[in-house]
């Protein structure tokens, strides 16, 4: 009896120890948990943090065409909505992340229990909602157990309060918009951009499920260094949807067997389209900001603050133009190399041993290389000695990056023997710049020959003095001037000696209409021309149709030898297509906040600068230069030579294009403007140094070098029927007062110049 009240005993003390340790066990759990709420392991995010917890979001250049060209951030991250992921998305996150999501409060506790149990074996039994806990308020967890302990209380409390605060389609949205898939590519959006080259609303399956499957660990996970596991965990998830009933077995089975089939779209600043049109607009952007402060004061920041920025540019039209230039530039390149080959200062011509060191010494001062040593204190000796040290590098071709070893002396000779090149569209009713393509290539050449370079334009400035002649004498293209050697005296204009212009064929004698002397780009007809209006008349028409550049007010400027811009250039040309109004290029259409409220938005500015009569004689001037001038290439088709760039290409275009050609003494530049009813667009090209050119005209001048690039362009752009580029007239003004029809004067009256290769003016 006795032993018996003892083991009675005995039991009742297990009993009771038994339940104060489980009621002990919970209480410091519960005390735990409280103790992580009043912040006692670290200070929680506040309401205002849980309320707004999206930070850094990139701001995108949007254009015209609803496509997004590129990103300004910290990190590339661009946030979508939940109406904006695909099915198949969301239901492999489910079934691979947190199978109870849609039924728990922020903690699976079952699967925590089962990760303690199996020591993480299987995972850490983190719900959805964890993992969005930790991506927002605290990253990766420490190694040291008890504070990665301590961790992951904080981490339950969080998402507890996040499910407070957020429905599950808003957890599930701010998880996918946060997470890092690594190679630039933060959040899902970013990710099926990069991955795949497509928007979230439109992957596949598979697609959706090698990307939740990165979720993992992306950086083990990475599909462009571990392809092979990769797809092996892809199939894991796909298993899971399968198990989950999200897809059958079959379609498990077929969609296992496939690739990753990737389709890669680098989004750094680098890569993809205008990336020099992004580099100007960053600049924009930071003096846009500086003047537009927010409600409380504080300024915008351009690569957190999700901006969105609507553009003028038409990817369409700007990847036609980046593959034109492309295309001929490769061809014209390797033309140039070869030629090269044989020139023993090479890249240079016009210059002795002195000035070619004085070049490169010039070209080593302002390289990177220079800068960063000089910022380290090294001596001018010793950075010069590392110009001549053989490092490994990755240098520019035509065929892709190329893995070297070489001084980088020899890297900047290499890369001057380059020929650079720029194009820019404008629609001239609006002003929109639809193009801007300011190099070869920007991560090696970085120098924007659209808006920061400026070249001597050659014959490409005639088309002003013929201008201001027709608007102040009211000329017919029609009206004939003798083709003789014509003389400025120097007291006229101040000049130091008198000025006497020689034509580029050196041939004279007989008369030519102006329409002649434009398409044959006659020297001294537009000498008598300037002279007659006066050379300060030219510079006030340039300046009114929207040239910002200095011009001096002498008559050598009619050829040309004056520096401008491409993007003023183009602007300028644009007036006589819009009737002579001259509308200011614009680039942006509006700029929005992270929520879609219009910060401003931009409308263009215009001036009158020709009555619609005059600037409708001067695009009859131009068009008779791809007519029977320089430009007439654009209209032939050279059987014996077709892919001789010499000789010109098989274009054949039939509808009209006012237009004219430019090159600069030595071949240095090459141009072409050319504009059709509704697209006004010019191209240069030449090297960076003018002691870098062809030998000769026939490869050197603009219709060979720049006219190429504009009719490749416009190729594409009459075959894609959805950019309703113009193919028709240029309207014709009421009654025209100005005779432009010349083919009704008799043969007696005057006959056709010999058409000949454009050579310099000056």
């Amino acid at each position: 009896m006795k032993k018996n009240k003892t083991s009675k005993k005995q039991y009742s003390k297990y009993i009771k120890w038994f339940w104060l340790l489980i009621l002990g066990g919970i209480t410091s759990v519960i005390f735990i948990f409280l103790l992580a709420s009043w912040g006692a392991f670290g200070p929680l995010p506040t309401f205002e943090e849980l309320e707004n917890p999206e930070k850094n979001l990139a701001s995108e250049v949007i254009s015209i065409d609803g496509q997004t060209l590129g990103k300004y951030a910290y990190e590339n991250r661009t946030p979508v909505k939940y109406k904006d992921l695909p099915q198949n998305l969301i239901n492999a996150l489910v079934a691979t992340e947190d199978e109870r999501f849609f039924e728990h409060s922020g903690i699976d506790f079952k699967s925590s229990f089962r990760a303690v149990v199996k020591l993480g074996r299987d995972g850490g039994g983190s719900t959805i909602t964890q993992q969005l806990a930790k991506l927002l308020f605290h990253g990766e967890g420490s190694k040291n157990l008890v504070k990665r302990i301590l961790q992951k209380v904080k981490e339950y409390v969080i998402a507890i309060q996040l499910e407070r605060q957020y429905t599950k389609q808003e957890i599930i949205t701010m998880y996918l918009n946060k997470y890092d898939f690594l190679n630039r590519a933060v959040g899902i959006r970013s990710a099926s951009r990069i991955y795949f080259g497509k928007e979230p609303k439109d992957l596949d399956i598979e697609e959706s499920a090698m990307l939740v499957g990165m979720l993992k660990n992306s950086s083990y996970f990475n599909p462009l260094r571990r392809e092979e596991k990769v797809r092996k965990r892809r199939n894991v998830v796909l298993k899971q949807m399968t198990r989950s009933k999200f897809i059958t077995e079959k379609v498990k089975d077929s969609l296992q067997k496939t690739d990753l089939g990737l389709d890669i779209h680098r989004e750094g600043h680098s890569d993809g389209l205008a990336t020099y049109f992004r580099e100007y607009l960053r600049d924009f952007m930071k003096k846009w900001i500086k003047k537009n402060p927010k409600p409380d004061g504080s300024y915008y920041n351009l690569h957190r603050d999700g901006l969105k920025i609507y553009v003028t540019l038409d990817a369409r039209m700007q990847k036609y133009a980046e593959e034109a230039m492309q295309e001929h530039m490769e061809n014209l390149q390797r033309i140039f190399f070869k030629e090269q080959k044989y020139n023993k200062t090479a890249p240079f011509y016009d210059l002795d041993r002195t000035e070619i060191a004085n070049t490169m010494k010039q070209a080593m001062k302002r390289s990177n290389r220079w800068r960063r040593m000089k910022k380290q204190g090294k001596s001018t000796k010793e950075i010069r000695a590392s110009f001549k040290k053989k490092v490994k590098m990755k240098v520019f071709s035509w065929k892709g990056e190329i893995d070297t070893l070489m001084t980088p002396y020899d890297s900047i000779k290499y890369y001057k023997h380059f020929l650079r090149a720029g194009l820019l569209s404008i629609e001239p009713q609006s002003g929109h710049v639809k193009a801007w393509v300011g190099g070869i290539n920007y991560k090696h050449f970085q120098f924007d020959a659209v808006k920061q370079q400026k070249r001597q334009v050659g014959s490409t400035f005639k088309p002003f003095v013929y201008a201001s002649a027709i608007n102040q004498l009211n000329l017919s293209p029609c009206a004939k001037f003798p083709n003789t050697k014509y003389t400025i005296p120097k007291e006229k204009y101040g000049m130091p000696e008198d000025w006497t212009p020689k034509n580029s064929s050196d041939k004279y004698g007989g008369e030519l209409t102006l329409k002649q002397a434009l398409a044959g780009s006659v020297n001294v007809i537009t000498a008598k021309l300037i002279d007659m209006v006066h050379p300060k008349t030219v510079v006030s028409l340039a300046k009114s149709a929207g040239i910002k550049s200095r011009i001096p007010a002498v008559p050598a400027i009619a050829l040309g030898t004056v520096d401008l811009s491409l993007f003023e250039m183009v602007g300028a040309y644009s007036t006589f297509a819009n009737k002579g109004l001259q509308v200011e290029p614009m680039m942006v259409v509006k700029i929005e906040d992270k929520n879609g409220t219009v910060l401003e938005q931009f409308i263009p500015t215009s001036k009158e600068v020709l009555s619609e009569e005059s600037a409708y004689v001067v695009i009859n001037l131009l068009e008779g230069v791809t007519q029977a001038g320089s430009g007439i290439r654009l209209r032939t088709k050279n059987a014996k030579y077709p892919d001789n760039v010499a000789t010109g290409y098989p274009y054949e275009f039939t509808n009209p294009i006012a237009g004219k050609t430019g090159t600069t003494q030595n071949q240095s530049d090459g141009w072409f403007m050319g504009i059709v009813p509704n697209l006004a667009t010019g191209v240069w090209v030449g090297g960076e140094d003018r002691a870098t050119h062809f030998s000769g005209i026939a490869k050197g001048q603009g219709a060979s070098m720049a006219l190429p690039i504009w009719a490749l362009y416009y190729k594409k752009l009459y075959a894609d029927t959805t950019l309703q580029v113009s193919k028709e007239d240029f309207e014709r003004p009421e009654n025209l007062s100005i005779e432009v029809d010349c083919d009704k004067m008799s043969d007696e009256e005057g006959e056709n110049p010999e058409i000949i290769e454009e050579e310099p003016d000056f």
